[in-house]
């Protein structure tokens, strides 16, 4: 089952040595992780642990070019994420469970929500970046239960400097980094080490 997660890379960066524009990228790379996250039989455990005092972020595959990056977010009961940017295109796809989305938008000088929230359930993608849309928080759509969904992004996002938007407005840079330091590759996990 962990060939999907092989075919998903091995399809990306077909498409990326296509060199598309952002538009054609984004539509045709969210196609690609729609195939991934339609089935929920590939993600390893180790990979799916939630943390009881954040969110976590497993590097599932870093692209050697860094051209992109594939991770799993691991949201336990009521996690959330503070209001933030990317600063790169990324797609979010949901496995297990769901998540809220509320994107937001600078107006006369003053970070607000930006339309609905949007409630992605599995199968479903979303789509960032600075040209459609970068700032948004991102929560477990249940109290009482795990979510998880994969993301992908044209960085190695866990390096890129990135900047979190706080109450008052201000803005405070982080570099995420990742959870799983000391995990194993994922390439090297044998077929019991998977989780439907």
């Amino acid at each position: 089952m962990r060939t999907r997660l092989r075919d998903f890379v091995t399809a990306l960066a077909g498409l990326l040595e296509q060199r598309p524009e952002e538009p054609q990228l984004l539509q045709q790379g969210a196609q690609l992780l729609q195939q991934l996250v339609l089935h929920d039989d590939w993600l390893p455990i180790a990979y799916a642990q939630p943390d009881s005092q954040r969110y976590q972020q497993y590097l599932l595959h870093a692209d050697s070019l860094r051209r992109f990056s594939v991770v799993s977010f691991v949201w336990g009961p009521g996690q959330q994420t503070p209001v933030h940017d990317h600063t790169v295109w990324g797609l979010i796809g949901m496995l297990r469970g769901a998540e809220i989305a509320q994107g937001y938008a600078w107006q006369e000088g003053v970070l607000r929500e930006q339309g609905s929230a949007l409630r992605l359930g599995p199968g479903m993608v979303e789509a960032v970046s600075p040209r459609i849309g970068d700032v948004h928080r991102v929560s477990n759509a249940f109290d009482d239960r795990v979510s998880i969904s994969i993301h992908v992004y044209g960085a190695n996002i866990g390096e890129v400097r990135r900047s979190v938007y706080l109450p008052d407005g201000a803005r405070k840079d982080f570099i995420s980094g990742y959870s799983n330091l000391t995990l194993p590759n994922i390439w090297g996990l044998s077929a019991e080490a998977v989780t439907p």
